[in-house]
């Protein structure tokens, strides 16, 4: 088991852990939770031996195999599936060896490729790299060609092609879609292993882990259960605190107002249903979030017209190639839409097309006259002025406002003392989302088009922005792999596939089951289609396995001459050692019969070791073959 011992961990003078006490058993899977700066990455750090503790004692059983994710990726010309496969480091050591090796050597690598079921680790390396989101034909693509995201799925699947012990999991949903975070979410739940997992996403959570590391106060407490456990049970120790009893009743009635607004509809859609229930269990969770630093809300807009965007059998993409056709939209007041669909299927791009960062190739799109778009995604965050402070910023969108106000406003996204008036240059990625919000709310707008809005945010500050998003009077369409963002704001799913966007009749459980069975339906059609290509008459068949042996005739009088010369030279070889082992030889009066045997015995072994490399690769070319042959008949 893993055992911390009266523990206590500092880093830049600062104390993380301190006297901390705790076991994992093998197999368990913890969630690691608590607010930012509080320790996590550096419990990770400790674990993997890159710090060390600074008093108590820290132990993992030996021999075991930790994994976790790169942060980095070199420019490598690896293909992707090359790069996943060095995540299975015993594969990897053994298809080195097998290289060089001979006689029992050989059988003994080709056993344990075996035993680990080694033959089919490219399959499985492809398999990973499918349910990450990359397309059949990406997976032979050059590492130096994907973006920086797509480089972080490929760590991520190195992470998981490693036959580890232990798996350590820091915010790994944050460069992945919503079909991609179910599929890892099944992934996980299957692991096998011990699971160490940091992550700001609730749904995900709860799903795989079931414990929660909770730090806070310079302790790691160990609860059991999923996160929404956690919660429950601290919330209630939280509401014991008589001075969080007002602002907790307040938080409370904040969202019962959402509950009871809802309540009318949840018989016209699967989606209000599952919305209401996940108010309420807001309103069970809500004492938990007492001590959030996180305290604001939309403005309601100056103007909302009736309709805001119209949108009329448009095709939108880059260049001439449409990523989707014959759209028709309408987006009015209090519309809350989310965008679900597969990876790459154009959710992204008609999020874009809506911003007016894109123009359709077809069709048209009218914005009402008094429209203020709210536009949020990744890319903005690097369009922050990096010499600026965040007071600064906002400044710079209001000129007017006395400064202690704009502070006070700034102040509800954390953004406290000194903070406020340093350059955002070294923020880390969640605040700059935060500052990127914060600006973004401040401009009132009526239309809000959040892509991934909870990318490098906490639990904390996203629970503060659904409860800002409830509140918000104007209209939504939203693109998150957060599927409790989705369940809380949302109240329609529209879906993007196949070049279309239509209503989604069903809730985010019904997507899971859908992109499971579209999986299934894609197996069933490539085996249909294989079926179909072996469907040749016997005549035809036997006339092509002929010509084929034919053609292999050749190859296997290579082979057969190459064992010949192989005989030859082995016999020649146990000749030469028969001689060398003879005491003799090493008589002062046989030197030069000795010098001729060491360079006859030295060219020997050359050309043994030339011959027995044409050999092994002549016979895997002819095996091979013969195996597609047969595969084929």
């Amino acid at each position: 088991m893993i055992t911390f011992l009266e523990l206590s961990l500092r880093r830049g003078g600062r104390e993380l852990l301190s006297d901390t006490t705790f076991k994992l058993h093998p197999g368990q899977k913890v969630g690691v939770t608590g607010a930012n700066g509080t320790g996590k990455s550096s419990l990770f750090a400790l674990i993997r031996g890159q710090l060390q503790q600074d008093s108590g004692d820290f132990s993992l059983p030996n021999g075991w195999v930790i994994a976790h994710v790169a942060q980095e990726t070199p420019a490598s010309d690896l293909s992707a599936l090359e790069y996943a496969l060095l995540g299975d480091t015993e594969y990897i050591a053994l298809h080195q060896e097998l290289k060089t090796a001979e006689g029992v050597r050989l059988a003994e690598i080709h056993a344990q490729l075996e035993a680990i079921d080694g033959y089919a680790t490219e399959s499985r390396a492809a398999t990973l790299l499918h349910g990450l989101g990359f397309q059949s034909e990406q997976i032979n693509n050059s590492v130096a060609s994907f973006s920086g995201g797509w480089r972080m799925r490929l760590n991520l699947a190195q992470a998981l092609m490693c036959r580890s012990d232990l798996l350590l999991l820091d915010e790994p949903t944050n460069h992945l879609d919503l079909d991609a975070v179910i599929w890892l979410q099944e992934w996980l739940i299957r692991y096998t292993g011990t699971l160490l997992l940091i992550s700001h996403d609730r749904e995900f959570l709860d799903a795989v882990i079931r414990y929660v590391g909770h730090i806070e106060h310079g302790k790691l407490t160990l609860y059991t259960g999923n996160y929404t456990a956690f919660e429950r049970i601290r919330a209630e120790k939280l509401a014991q605190q008589q001075s969080a009893y007002e602002r907790q009743q307040r938080e409370r009635e904040h969202i019962q107002k959402y509950v009871d607004r809802f309540r009318a509809q949840a018989t016209k859609a699967k989606q209000a249903q599952s919305r209401l229930k996940a108010l309420q269990r807001m309103e069970e969770i809500a004492p938990a979030h007492i001590h959030s630093p996180f305290h604001f809300r939309f403005f309601d807009p100056v103007k909302l017209p009736d309709r805001l965007i119209t949108v009329e059998e448009a095709s939108v993409g880059y260049g001439a190639e449409n990523i989707i056709e014959q759209v028709d939209f309408q987006l009015t007041p209090g519309k809350r839409i989310g965008l679900i669909g597969p990876n790459g299927a154009g959710k992204s791009t008609f999020i874009k097309f809506l911003a007016g960062e894109l123009k359709a190739n077809q069709g048209e799109i009218a914005l009402a006259q008094d429209i203020r778009l709210g536009y949020f995604a990744q890319h903005q965050l690097e369009q922050l002025h990096l010499d600026q402070t965040p007071l600064e910023h906002l400044r710079d969108l209001d000129k007017e406002t006395r400064e202690q106000e704009l502070r006070n406003y700034l102040g509800g996204f954390n953004f406290c003392g000194e903070r406020i008036d340093e350059a955002v240059r070294p923020f880390s990625g969640g605040e700059k989302a935060r500052l990127v919000l914060a600006l973004l709310i401040y401009q009132r707008p009526n239309v809000l088009l959040l892509d991934e809005p909870t990318n490098h945010l906490d639990l904390e500050m996203r629970h503060a922005l659904s409860i800002a998003l409830q509140d918000f009077q104007g209209a939504m369409v939203i693109v998150s792999h957060d599927r409790h963002m989705l369940k809380t704001v949302t109240d329609e799913l529209l879906i993007v596939d196949d070049k279309k966007l239509i209503s989604f009749e069903g809730d985010l459980d019904d997507y899971a089951q859908w992109i499971k069975d579209k999986d299934k339906s894609e197996q069933l059609k490539t085996q249909s289609i294989e079926t179909e290509n072996k469907s040749i008459s016997r005549k035809e068949q036997r006339k092509r396995d002929a010509d084929l042996r034919k053609k292999l005739q050749p190859l296997k009088r290579v082979v057969d001459q190459l064992e010949k010369k192989l005989d030859q030279l082995h016999q020649k070889q146990q000749q030469l050692e028969n001689s060398l082992a003879d005491p003799s030889i090493y008589q002062p009066e046989n030197k030069n019969k000795l010098k001729q045997a060491l360079v006859t015995k030295s060219a020997v072994d050359k050309s043994l070791e030339v011959i027995e490399m044409q050999w092994l690769e002549a016979s895997e070319e002819y095996e091979y073959r013969l195996t597609r042959l047969d595969s084929q008949s």
